[in-house]
């Protein structure tokens, strides 16, 4: 196992994610994980056992545990993103099923962007697909820090260490030019439909002696909630109650995005650029001596000052510098395509402004790992660098100094439905001599690695 940072630990909650190609056995696979960790009720097991047994099976087909939709049931493909939670001694999971198909990355990239490690399946017949390595391109991109390669049905080509090892290479490949270091990608063969290396080891595999995929899930450092990183806090309302007990209260509502606030501690309000001291922290229960990344409170300021839903309290000493151009990454998700000129909505944080994205600088090729310059347009699932200019400055940072404030959302404003998943200055990768893997320069994660 990987030491564990300052600031990573082994226990607690593991938010990851699965993807896979169709036909991957990816469902079969977390009803494995569901199973083997006595997930599953007892109704549930029943139920799959006699929908098993009516279309032939002699065994439970696993799959069924997670394929929901009458529509993933019947074309045998996973279709929407499912959490599932499950837990063992060592750890809680919650875990982001998502689909495979190409025309489901859109999805893909939602279940991917609170994840902390990425568990990618590929079928060791046909070994690494266009799609394993766009999953692969988008986890790279979203920052997720860990990337686990199960090389599913490996019992179809009789437990080939050659096979096996062949496949683990070149994936380890890929993800090094993804920016991935060595220690943050694992592979293991696994069997879903057996269960070998899934939640035990296989005696059919004596030749590897690394972990089973649950043993990784349960042992890998995984990055804390941020509580030492720069405080951000967006504004989502103003609680101004004007009651007889509460005649001059003025609180500001919202939740923790990154960061720990205290009584006493200097902010700076964004975009405007006020300064005043936290005075104190509210809740429904009383007040807090701090509060942490994920909390919902209402700060009370020492100062009257003009603060409204959307904008940025953040400590003083780190407030991020207000922008009106951004230089972003996108994962464009609508149907008709991006072009320069496009007028859009910029949603970030509880902000909403008019944007218009004025300059399509690159499209990245995930197989080639390169970039194509200057593109016409993104169509979808397009992976692109852009440039947006937007109506009003927006207090963000770079997505890989703060993930929460640092992405974005664009938004049709003809029919209010999500264009495109932002990250604010994070870079794709180049390839100078447009060699492939081989020639690339570091890839995108940056120190997020």
């Amino acid at each position: 196992m990987v030491g564990a940072r300052h600031g990573e630990n082994t226990r607690g909650l593991l938010r990851l994610a699965t993807a896979g190609s169709v036909d991957d056995g990816k469902s079969t696979l977390v009803g494995r994980l569901l199973h083997d960790t006595k997930s599953v009720l007892a109704d549930q097991l029943d139920a799959v056992t006699r929908a098993s047994a009516d279309r032939g099976l002699a065994t439970p087909d696993l799959s069924l545990l997670v394929d929901g939709l009458r529509a993933e049931r019947e074309q045998g493909i996973t279709i929407d993103v499912a959490y599932r939670y499950f837990a063992t001694p060592r750890r809680t999971f919650v875990l982001a099923d998502t689909p495979g198909h190409v025309q489901y990355t859109r999805n893909t990239v939602t279940g991917m962007s609170t994840a902390q490690l990425a568990v990618l399946l590929v079928d060791a017949r046909r070994g690494l697909l266009e799609q394993t390595r766009r999953h692969a391109a988008v986890a790279a991109l979203l920052g997720v820090p860990h990337l686990v390669l199960a090389v599913n049905k490996i019992d179809l080509v009789g437990y080939d260490q050659g096979t096996y090892e062949s496949i683990a290479k070149d994936f380890a490949t890929h993800a090094s030019a993804l920016g991935y270091p060595a220690g943050r990608v694992r592979s293991v063969p696994v069997s879903a439909l057996v269960g070998d290396n899934v939640a035990r080891p296989s005696t059919a595999t004596p030749w590897y002696a690394g972990p089973t995929l649950l043993e990784l899930l349960e042992t890998t450092p995984v990055a804390t909630d941020h509580r030492d990183a720069p405080f951000r806090f967006p504004v989502q309302y103003v609680i101004r109650p004007r009651t007889p007990e509460h005649p001059d209260y003025r609180g500001y509502a919202g939740q923790v995005a990154a960061g720990t606030v205290r009584p006493g501690d200097r902010v700076t309000v964004s975009p405007a650029g006020l300064t005043s001291t936290v005075a104190r922290i509210d809740t429904a229960d009383g007040p807090l001596p701090h509060a942490v990344p994920g909390q919902s409170v209402t700060l009370v300021l020492g100062d009257d000052l003009d603060i409204g839903r959307g904008d940025l309290i953040a400590g003083a000493t780190s407030a991020p510098t207000p922008r009106e151009e951004l230089d972003a990454v996108l994962c464009w998700l609508a149907d008709r395509p991006l072009r320069p000129g496009t007028r859009l909505l910029v949603k970030h944080g509880t902000r909403t402004v008019p944007a218009i994205v004025t300059e399509l600088a690159a499209r990245f090729d995930e197989q080639r790992l390169g970039s194509s310059p200057a593109p016409d347009l993104l169509e979808l699932n397009d992976i692109g660098r852009v440039r947006i200019r937007c109506a009003q400055a927006l207090p963000v940072d770079d997505y890989a100094d703060s993930h929460r404030t640092g992405a974005f959302l664009l938004i049709d404003p003809a029919d209010g439905t999500t264009a495109a998943a932002g990250l604010v200055g994070r870079p794709l990768p180049v390839i100078p001599d447009g060699d492939g893997p081989a020639g690339s320069s570091p890839g995108p994660l940056g120190h997020d690695a």
